[in-house]
């Protein structure tokens, strides 16, 4: 199956660059329709530039909070000089809303 999702310019420039293998998103009702192996093709919110890639795996957790402690920084989308806060996720996702629903980080690769 194939799913589409908008990302700002920041996070499509370093998936397509490979340096960013995380994409970390709200457990929704949409979300919840993922599987490991369909595919998603990501629309850059500036350029309008698409970017397919492969689910490899789900993590799900049921905070932010829990899952920064179990990837590294750059998969997640940060720069070397960058500190990695969860608190940054709370610009995207109320605190009620990863309460509701939890949160995943979405593991992808490439095609």
């Amino acid at each position: 199956m194939k799913h589409d999702m908008r990302l700002n310019d920041g996070p499509f420039k370093k998936i397509k660059e490979g340096t960013k293998t995380i994409e970390l998103r709200l457990y929704d009702e949409k979300r919840q329709l993922l599987h490991e192996n369909d595919l998603i093709l990501f629309k850059n919110r500036t350029t309008d530039e698409e970017l397919l890639v492969e689910i490899i795996k789900l993590h799900k957790y049921p905070s932010f909070e829990e899952l920064y402690k179990h990837f590294d920084k750059i998969s997640m989308g940060y720069s070397e000089n960058e500190e990695a806060n969860p608190k940054d996720m709370e610009e995207y996702y109320s605190i009620e809303e990863q309460e509701k629903y939890g949160v995943v980080g979405i593991e992808i690769k490439k095609r």
